[in-house]
């Protein structure tokens, strides 16, 4: 085989092209995946939220009082 050098222009075009969207694409899923695996921050801004509604509740109940 002659190699990359020896494709006409347009074919290497396309082939650099693929190339480039096949790792863009990749590189997508894989930080999608690896981002979406876990949910941490969402269950600690759960669990901020939910304490900061009790603790309002409670200081509402204490103000009534």
């Amino acid at each position: 085989m002659a190699g990359f050098g020896s494709l006409a222009p347009k074919t290497k075009n396309l082939v650099v092209a693929g190339g480039l969207t096949g790792f863009v694409f990749g590189v997508y899923f894989y930080t999608m995946r690896a981002v979406g695996g876990s949910d941490e921050l969402q269950v600690a801004i759960d669990k901020f939220e939910s304490k900061k509604v009790s603790g309002e509740s409670d200081s509402n109940l204490a103000s009534k009082v």
